[in-house]
């Protein structure tokens, strides 16, 4: 799989080493751009926009790893639901009602999530989302062309 296809395409499968690789990237990206955002050397604006660019690459990502584990992308929306619920105002719901809803629901989706998609291995062979997984090339080398 190529830099292009682990990043923008929604298609095929992807393994846990290089969803972890992902994950790890975008957050130095994002702890990147938050400091320099907060050290005024990047504009927030600017930052803002760069997130939601990032946002494309992430849920490729994402999607492709759940056809890895025989899911269908639809399963995504489940971190779409907890960012929502995290950022819901909670303060119309009673006592311990706002932290349950607001911080231990989303935060339970996500791990749940996290230990799905980077915990567990893929389906074995193929299936339904296609061929097993191929590894991301980083890096291609480059063989002499002998005439």
């Amino acid at each position: 799989m190529t830099l292009q296809q682990w990043c923008f395409s929604f298609r095929g499968r992807l393994g846990r080493r290089d969803f972890w690789i992902w994950q790890a990237a975008w957050l130095l990206m994002l702890v990147l751009l938050f400091t320099l955002a907060g050290n005024n050397l990047l504009d927030t604006q600017t930052a803002a926009f760069c997130v939601v660019a990032l946002m494309w690459p992430s849920s490729a990502v994402l999607v492709k790893r759940l056809h890895d584990r025989n899911k269908g992308g639809q399963w995504a929306l489940l971190f779409i639901l907890a960012w929502m619920l995290m950022a819901g105002h909670w303060s119309m719901l009673p006592g311990d009602a706002q932290w349950v809803v607001g911080r231990f629901i989303p935060t339970l989706i996500m791990v749940c999530m996290l230990v799905e998609l980077g915990g567990f291995a893929g389906t074995p062979g193929d299936n339904r989302f296609g061929k097993a997984t191929q590894a991301v090339i980083f890096l291609r080398r480059r063989t002499p062309d002998y005439q």
